[in-house]
């Protein structure tokens, strides 16, 4: 999760009492390294963003599921922004009370987005413990940064509360640093055999690991993918060009970043950006590429929801959108996460494919008591409306033989979202065939969401940063560009022949059950390390497992399954 020590704490009173609590589970726990400084000053301004409820939520994820459904005559036949915007935006009642509501208490400064979901106000913060009953703003100071949020649970008046969804910069303190896609460099002795030796993944490996060759590089022109970034995680132009100076000899391919949507901060490139642009260009060879960075209007602490919505206010977007960041589900309130599956849902309506990666906690293990324990799902890798990546390694770390589950690759089942139809027999059929070996009931969810969807290798990666080349970098943070640079490639043959591109992946990828893809049948991941699972969380199995999902991608073989039509 992005802050450690930060618990949610439900409220549990009665719903008529707590009516006008938007956020039943807020969390109001201050992480151990953010010190109190003290309450704010009534005229000390501070921002907030309330996100109206929007319409019509069922007939979008009812459209969701006909267009993305290869055997739904709606299948590809996606909307624009403008369609999906007059869908869901928010109704004059909902828009005409929270504005007047507003107004009425002078808050007059309010940006808003052209979807009309959002609104962005500069209010102080006496008007704001008025506006809001039961908050109380408080500055915060972290090497020396300072920041406002409410020590107190929040509510908004009955009336009000039936048109929000939720008032954010409240609550959730910006993470020291990213989890579930955390890239990391690490050191291993190295390991001889008779086959042919390398000593790293390289585009080289995975061209060879995955069956693509020279020829597989992109050539349509209306065809692009992203990465996204957070937390003022960098990449360098320089960096880009070494890397193919270095890696892409043997395949045409791009040197730049064809766009990049944000501020791009002059401090020292991160691992985790320069991983992510270097290896989906690289996969997705010859495709025009753009990064995401510190978009959106909302509170940093918040960087899904910022991204989301922007992507939700961009009517020309590349296709294929690759995220290796995430938090744990309970570190967040049930009412954001929704509110992001929305904006998940309104991307994959557009046709967009949004792929995260799974995490790089195994399992995870939260402890919910002193005598209990349970894994710890992480979020939006838990969301029904992504395709969420786990990770791989070689069963000899320096051949390239089969894959075999690389212990740290995030998976399990969701506590908050319940598990969509298109996953629920290739789940059932696992639960029944390991019945015998599974982690004890109490553990997980057995009814939730279950991730991840797919995998690729997540161990021993170079990548160029400071213009010198890093070994040994892992992490799900790798596999997730190097898949989602391979779906940018099957785009752009469909895109060539005319057809629609792949959308929302899940319902396809499900009806696969397995074809065109290389099992991964050995190897568990990790969890808590007690006296009922010792470490251990899920294994492998044949087919789909909640591991690697239904395995690695054989491309000239996925390629023939989705470009049938």
């Amino acid at each position: 999760m992005d802050t450690p020590f930060a618990v949610v704490i439900p409220l549990l009173f009665s719903p008529l009492v707590w009516s006008g609590y938007l956020e039943y589970d807020q969390n109001v726990l201050v992480p151990r390294d953010w010190t109190r400084v003290g309450r704010l000053r009534p005229t000390e301004e501070l921002e907030l963003t309330f996100a109206l409820k929007q319409q019509n939520i069922d007939v979008l994820e009812e459209t969701l599921k006909v267009v993305s459904d290869p055997d739904s005559p709606q299948y590809g036949k996606y909307l624009q922004l403008e369609e999906v915007a007059s869908l869901v935006h928010p109704s004059d009642p909902s828009q005409k009370v929270v504005r007047s509501w507003l107004q009425n208490h002078g808050v007059t400064n309010c940006l808003t987005v052209h979807t009309q979901d959002f609104l962005q106000c500069t209010l102080t913060a006496e008007v704001a413990e008025v506006l809001l009953p039961g908050s109380r703003f408080q500055r915060y100071v972290r090497d020396g940064r300072s920041i406002v949020r409410s020590s107190a649970p929040y509510s908004v008046p009955d009336d009000i509360a039936q048109h929000l969804d939720f008032v954010g910069g409240l609550h959730r303190f910006p993470p020291r640093g990213h989890k579930p896609g955390l890239a990391s460099s690490k050191s291993k002795g190295i390991q001889r055999s008779d086959d042919a030796v390398h000593f790293g993944v390289t585009p080289a490996v995975l061209r060879t690991r995955y069956n693509l060759t020279a020829a597989d590089v992109g050539s349509a022109r209306n065809n692009s993918q992203a990465v996204a970034q957070f937390l003022e995680q960098y990449y360098s132009p320089a960096d880009l060009a070494e890397f193919m100076r270095f890696y892409g000899g043997s395949f045409q391919h791009l040197s730049k970043v064809d766009r990049v949507v944000g501020t791009q901060g002059t401090e020292k490139p991160g691992v985790e950006a320069s991983l992510d642009v270097e290896y989906i260009m690289s996969t997705g060879a010859n495709i025009p590429t753009w990064l995401f960075t510190n978009p959106g209007r909302h509170e940093s602490q918040e960087p899904f929801l910022q991204w989301a919505v922007l992507l939700s206010n961009m009517s020309d977007l590349p296709w294929v959108h690759t995220i290796s960041y995430g938090d744990d589900e309970d570190s967040l309130s049930t009412a954001y996460m929704r509110r992001i599956n929305t904006e998940f849902m309104k991307a994959g309506v557009r046709g967009l494919s949004l792929l995260f990666a799974s995490g790089d906690s195994g399992a995870g293990c939260w402890h919910v008591s002193k005598e209990q324990n349970s894994f710890r799902p992480s979020f939006p890798a838990s969301s029904p409306y992504v395709t969420t990546v786990g990770g791989t390694s070689f069963k000899n770390p320096f051949t390239v033989t089969y894959e075999v589950t690389d212990y740290i690759s995030g998976g399990g089942f969701s506590n908050v979202f319940k598990m969509p139809d298109y996953q629920a027999s290739a789940v059932a059929g696992y639960l029944n065939s390991v019945a015998a070996t599974l982690p004890p009931k109490s553990y997980f969810n057995v009814s939730g969401r279950a991730y991840p969807d797919i995998a690729a290798l997540s161990d021993n990666y170079w990548v160029v940063v400071s213009r010198v080349p890093v070994p040994w970098v892992s992490g799900t943070s790798a596999s997730t560009p190097v898949v989602g640079g391979m779906f940018s490639l099957i785009n752009d043959k469909r895109l060539m022949k005319g057809l629609p591109v792949l959308g929302f992946l899940n319902p396809r990828l499900y009806k696969l059950k397995g074809q065109a893809l290389f099992d991964v049948t050995e190897g568990c991941h990790l969890a808590c390390l007690d006296e009922l699972v010792q470490g251990q969380g899920f294994c492998a199995a044949p087919s789909w497992d909640p591991v690697t999902g239904w395995g690695t991608p054989n491309y000239p073989a996925l390629l023939a399954a989705l470009i049938a039509s």
